[in-house]
């Protein structure tokens, strides 16, 4: 005798969905797609594929890194805030997305905070206090002295209005009490070429090293609360004589608003375990980054104090932007 089993249609749902796997347990099913919202070669390109690499590996799907420069990072960043949020569609960007844009841009069409899912805090750099050979100081008192000697005779150049360069130099002259004529430029290649050429006195650089090296600039100390990694001896500008002053940049890795919990988790574990490998490490602080990691919500609470330090400064320095 045979006997027949019938099963509706909801009950057999109920028991595959049941049986299926969370999707934090199965992710990542496939290639993630990673915004850099700078231009390509660049110091965030070149830290995004150093962990890109790594991530790969660690999740066993290939990362793809997807350069969308234009408006300073903001038309990267914001393409982010559209995407899905399966954990399929990442933004590697620097706090210029998330901070500074946060105060210079009115019409900014993100919210820094609500509109992301933190995932981790790559790593944090300074920048590099740097000014032309012919300037006779060979540290930063004696630049102040200088400065304080040539009132509107030294010229800091920057990457433009608005940018992380100008917040250093405006603090500067704030912290230092000196004067100095803002230049800005499309870019702190231009900015610190200016520098070599004798045009501008001293700019605020994450790339000088090359011109470091040569001779062509001389480095003075970084805008950081830790020295730069490459550059042990040279203090950071608070320890070389203006105590407190400190703007550290970060690098972050973010999610759409709405990513789920196991995502985001599965995400942050294996970032923190790509930064605890020696190679990568190595290779973040040969390019000035010392790496972070750690919890996702280190990530907004970092924000919010820049944005309020940033604030400050604009309002010290009466910046006032369109």
């Amino acid at each position: 005798m045979v006997t027949c089993l019938t099963i509706s249609l909801p009950a057999v749902l109920a028991l595959l969905i049941s049986a299926a796997p969370a999707r934090g347990q199965t992710y990542p099913a496939g290639p993630i797609r990673v915004v850099v919202p700078y231009a390509a070669g660049g110091f965030s390109d070149i830290s995004g594929r150093l962990i890109a690499e790594r991530m790969s590996r660690i999740l066993g799907q290939p990362w793809v890194l997807e350069s969308r420069p234009g408006g300073g990072g903001r038309i990267g960043a914001e393409s982010i805030t559209h995407a899905p949020p399966d954990g399929y569609h990442l933004l590697f960007t620097t706090n210029g997305t998330h901070t500074y844009m946060a105060v210079t841009e009115r019409s900014l069409a993100y919210d820094p905070i609500r509109d992301f899912t933190p995932v981790a805090l790559i790593g944090t750099y300074g920048l590099q206090m740097v000014i032309n050979p012919t300037v006779p100081a060979q540290n930063v008192q004696e630049f102040i002295r200088y400065a304080r000697t040539h009132l509107g005779h030294v010229n800091y150049a920057s990457s433009g209005n608005g940018s992380g360069v100008q917040f250093a130099g405006e603090l500067f002259k704030i912290m230092a009490g000196v004067e100095m004529v803002h230049v800005p430029y499309k870019g702190t290649a231009p900015a610190v070429q200016d520098v070599i050429a004798g045009v501008c006195q001293v700019t605020f650089d994450g790339a000088a090293r090359p011109f470091i090296d040569a001779g062509r600039v001389r480095f003075l100390g970084t805008t950081s609360g830790e020295r730069d990694p490459r550059y042990p001896a040279v203090p950071t500008i608070g320890q070389a004589g203006l105590p407190g002053f400190d703007l550290t940049y970060w690098i972050g890795l973010f999610g759409p608003a709405g990513m789920s919990g196991p995502v985001q988790q599965r995400l942050n574990e294996a970032v923190n375990l790509a930064l605890a490998e020696a190679p990568l490490r190595h290779a973040l602080l040969e390019l000035g980054v010392v790496p972070v990691g750690g919890r996702p919500e280190a990530l907004p609470e970092r924000i919010r104090s820049d944005i309020e330090l940033i604030r400050r400064i604009a309002a010290g320095a009466k910046l006032k932007f369109d």
